[in-house]
Formats: C-alpha cells, sequence, structure tokens
C-alpha cells in the first residue's frame, strides 16, 4: 500500500512539472543496468577472493597466528572469523554467525558480539568495490584503512561491552 501511495505520489508531481515519466523511468532503467555491468567485475573478483581465502585454510592460519592476543584480551575464539570475513563478505558472516548460534548460542558472549558485529560493521572492500567503480572514483588511499580502523573499533567496543 506504502509503495503504491509513493509511486502515485511521483508519478503524480513528474506530471505536475510536466516531465515525460515515462522517458524519466526507461532513462533511470538504461542507467541501472550499465551500472551494474560496470561493477560486475568487482563483484566476480570478491567472491572468487573469499572462496580462495576461505578453501585454501588461510583463514585458519591468520586465526592460529592472532590468538594468542585475542585470548589474553579474553575474545572469544568463536568470533575471530567473523572479524575477519565480515569487512569482505556479508553472506559468508552470516553464515559465521549462524555457526556461532548454533555452537555457541546467541546468548553467550560470542553470539552477542557477532549480532553486535554484525549490525554495527559494513561489508567494507563489498561496498568500497561496488559504490566507487560505479561512479568512478580511483584515489581510494585513505578510504579501505579507515573503514577498516572503524569495524574493528566496533568489533572492540563489542568484545569491550559483552
Amino acid at each position: 500500500m506504502v509503495i503504491a501511495i509513493i509511486f502515485i505520489l511521483v508519478l503524480g508531481y513528474g506530471l505536475f512539472k510536466r516531465v515525460d515519466c515515462f522517458s524519466a523511468f526507461r532513462d533511470g532503467a538504461k542507467n541501472g543496468i550499465e551500472t551494474c555491468v560496470q561493477i560486475i567485475p568487482a563483484m566476480v573478483g570478491l567472491m572468487v577472493g573469499i572462496a580462495v581465502f576461505r578453501a585454501s585454510g588461510a583463514m585458519e592460519y591468520l586465526i592460529a597466528i592472532i590468538k594468542p592476543v585475542t585470548s589474553f584480551f579474553g575474545i572469544p575464539e568463536e568470533v575471530l572469523p567473523l572479524a575477519l570475513l565480515r569487512p569482505v563478505s556479508g553472506s559468508a558472516s552470516l553464515a559465521l554467525l549462524n555457526d556461532i548460534y548454533a555452537t555457541s548460542g546467541p546468548d553467550s558472549a560470542a553470539g552477542m558480539i557477532g549480532s553486535v558485529m554484525m549490525g554495527s560493521t559494513e561489508t567494507v572492500f563489498y561496498t568500497i568495490a561496488i559504490y566507487l567503480s560505479s561512479v568512478g572514483v580511483k584515489k581510494t588511499a585513505y578510504i579501505v584503512p579507515i573503514a577498516l580502523i572503524c569495524s574493528y573499533i566496533s568489533f572492540a567496543i563489542a568484545c569491550i561491552i559483552f
């Protein structure tokens, strides 16, 4: 119902301003398809990279390296894979969160930390690849480090709270 009302309001405003609504819609759809074609290489690259990272055992190796530091601070080891994959993939991190819920429970410290991470962090690389490639931004020197710092600050705060 709400969508129909919004559609009628937009159409009415376009008619009031004497805009050819169908041509504007057609042009917008054309631009949307062009944007999809532009971002496909970035999406394929991210998906392949995530699959290679997980299948190669690199994630387990990286977790083994950082585990002594995180256990010193009392961070549950169940959330380490989530902390590593959340900036890269939303669907992979959602699957990891589901595993945390199944093994530790949603009310456990790991479940609560994972929930806060999913709600307060973003898939940094995916978002940057999609948004910046669609508008053609080339100079991204500070975007990735700052976005990752913010994600890991959110992870640290979630660990402190729970």
